[in-house]
């Protein structure tokens, strides 16, 4: 959209009344147009606020390991454009700019590289100067090429690199080697694809894209709460009829916290109850309510929950709260011991894929795919069909239970120790080298 018909809609759509949020990268006020952008909103009498960023000529240098201004090399840095208007050349004073001494920092510069580079050859800086260009700053994607001053336009265009990037030149650059923390994140490079159900995505992902992996959320399975559940309404309302409630994922608790909310009761109603969860995170939903598991199997999945129940031996009934479509391992454990039991679907699991083609481009051989149920395995492989070779698709499984439904599909499964996020993460970290 042009800028002129940015600054209208702007005003347009503030002047009906509403609020409206401009989002830039970067810092509005460099070379992001934000004042344009207002001086059209003051001269409409439009109240406005700018809330400062952190620009991509400071922040991808940083990224890079590069500090754009250092005591021992620089007292200062500057910014310049290096975008260039068709067939003029660039208006740029280099003979100034070297006789600062300061960290140049060039953006959309890659176009006007090389004469970016002899413009400051020319004004005599040092031919040897350290330069950088940093292509896809701050992404998983990000690519670091350093250089000298003279050099660096050859090795950019031996690298093919492409916009966006970001050149910087000056004595600072030398640092980048020693300081590059970001490409020595473990999984930088790395492309995880998370199929996890969108509201609990979000924890594995973020863990993932701390450790420097392109993530790509593809939820592939969606909880939905029953609208009504007499069932469960019936066993809650006569809850101390039971002497064990067992929870088999956290949306269980979450769908009984529902009901609780929905007939004006809290978690006192389960005060003489005790609390089974399957795993840790099941465990923490628990938590969330002031709820403590009272059971946690060494092993996170139905059979040996259902072996830790008999364990205890219950002289009362358990209610069980879980999916519509469950194992049967928890429950032949109970029927083995003689326990008796009431299993009651609260919620179903739903396949969703609201981005399967544009996942499947990006499928490339050893892609690793997270699978934390096995019900994301088969809403993973109804998403994209069975006609798809999944043989070179690392499949990071949570559980035996969930490499079992990948195995069904010719996945390469690899399985974490504990089916918890941490083991499946370390499980990631520890490299294609030690899943063969």
């Amino acid at each position: 959209m042009p800028q002129e018909e940015i600054n209208q809609v702007l005003v347009k759509k503030a002047l009906e009344g509403k609020r409206v949020v401009r989002l830039k990268g970067g810092d509005p006020f460099l070379f992001g147009r934000g004042g344009e952008e207002l001086e059209v909103l003051a001269q409409h009498g439009i109240p406005f606020q700018e809330i400062p960023g952190i620009t991509s000529a400071i922040a991808v240098p940083a990224y890079a390991g590069i500090p754009v201004t250092h005591r021992d090399c620089c007292s200062s840095v500057h910014i310049i454009t290096g975008h260039q208007q068709a067939d003029k050349p660039l208006a740029i004073n280099f003979d100034a700019l070297v006789q600062t001494k300061g960290t140049l920092v060039f953006l959309m510069g890659v176009s006007a590289l090389a004469e970016i580079c002899q413009g400051l050859l020319d004004a005599g800086m040092d031919a040897d100067m350290p330069a950088a260009i940093v292509e896809k700053g701050t992404t998983p994607l990000q690519r670091p090429i350093l250089a000298t001053l003279s050099t660096l336009p050859q090795t950019a265009q031996a690298e093919q690199v492409k916009s966006p990037a970001i050149i910087i030149v000056g004595k600072v650059c030398a640092y980048a080697s020693q300081f590059n923390w970001f490409d020595a994140l473990p999984l930088k490079g790395k492309r995880v694809i998370v199929t996890r159900p969108k509201e609990r995505a979000g924890t594995l992902a973020e863990r993932l894209r701390g450790m420097g992996a392109d993530v790509i959320e593809f939820p592939c399975i969606e909880t939905r709460p029953f609208a009504s559940c007499p069932e469960m309404e019936q066993a809650i309302a006569n809850i101390q009829t039971y002497e064990w409630l067992v929870f088999t994922s956290s949306a269980g608790v979450q769908t009984l916290m529902n009901l609780l909310e929905r007939t004006n009761r809290d978690v006192r109603a389960l005060c003489h109850v005790k609390l089974a969860a399957v795993g840790p995170a099941t465990a923490d939903e628990l938590r969330k309510h002031g709820l403590r598991a009272d059971l946690i199997p060494s092993v996170y999945d139905g059979t040996h929950l259902g072996e830790s129940l008999c364990q205890v031996n219950p002289t009362g009934k358990v209610l069980i709260l879980r999916a519509q479509t469950a194992g049967h391992e928890l429950t032949d454990a109970l029927t083995q011991h003689n326990i008796a039991y009431d299993d009651i679907a609260c919620y179903e699991t739903c396949y969703t894929a609201p981005n399967a083609e544009e996942v499947r481009n990006l499928l490339l051989p050893d892609t690793i795919v997270t699978f934390t149920s096995a019900s994301t395995v088969k809403g993973f492989v109804a998403a994209l069909g069975e006609d798809t070779d999944y043989s070179k698709i690392v499949a990071v499984c949570i559980g035996h239970q969930t490499e079992a439904e990948a195995s069904k599909h010719n996945l390469h499964t690899v399985t974490a120790e504990k089916a918890t996020l941490d083991a499946l993460i370390q499980r990631i970290v520890e490299g294609e080298h030690q899943w063969n």
